[in-house]
């Protein structure tokens, strides 16, 4: 299994209009993140299945991972490095079983239970969140905050990316935690210059 990354950019083209998913993952490739994760909740899985093809070209130039959100057909159909589950999708156990023990499952958690039930069932690694207050996604429960980060950071033995809310200004105390990585959106799609925000994220995640 290819070795998991420290920063993972997620595309989004419902709170920005400007880029499309591919040159979102094209700058964020350039700017050093290790991870791609595509995401897409509305798109047609015809298209979806070709914007993920020409996002694994990219990744595939680099050594940078796709990760598909959501859809583990997409991921088969483009022959991404894995998948990420949130609580509604495909259950980890079954996953694996469509897809294998070599590609990558990553697993939502918003409580300790969670992050357990998830070690349990088998995923590579967890994103854990909402850290900060995020608008990328409406939430119905209250940011877990760094105390719970941390919380989970010292009891899961499998690699953690801390997920919303995160940017610039607050991500010294995200990476005190030890937490092994974060996942972004707002901060990088919104920015006037995706890129160079990526760079200076990646600048903090020797």
């Amino acid at each position: 299994m290819k070795k998991i990354g420290r920063l993972c950019v997620i595309t989004d083209t419902n709170i920005q209009t400007k880029y499309s998913h591919i040159e979102i993952a094209e700058m964020a490739i350039k700017g050093g993140a290790d991870i791609v994760q595509f995401r897409d909740k509305s798109m047609p899985a015809s298209e979806m299945v070709n914007t993920a093809i020409e996002i694994k070209k990219i990744c595939n130039e680099t050594g940078a991972l796709l990760i598909i959100n959501d859809r583990v057909d997409i991921a088969m159909l483009s022959d991404a490095d894995g998948v990420h589950l949130g609580k509604e999708d495909i259950p980890v156990n079954e996953a694996r079983k469509l897809l294998g023990k070599y590609k990558i499952i990553g697993a939502t958690a918003n409580s300790p239970e969670d992050a357990k039930n998830a070690v349990k069932a088998g995923a590579d690694y967890i994103g854990f969140g909402h850290i900060f207050q995020t608008y990328s996604k409406k939430k119905a429960t209250p940011p877990v905050g760094i105390s719970g980060l941390q919380e989970i950071v010292n009891n899961i033995k499998i690699p953690v990316l801390a997920i919303g809310g995160i940017d610039l200004s607050n991500l010294d105390e995200v990476i005190n935690t030890g937490v092994h990585g974060i996942a972004v959106i707002g901060c990088v799609v919104k920015s006037s210059n995706p890129e160079k925000t990526v760079k200076e994220l990646r600048s903090y995640l020797i």
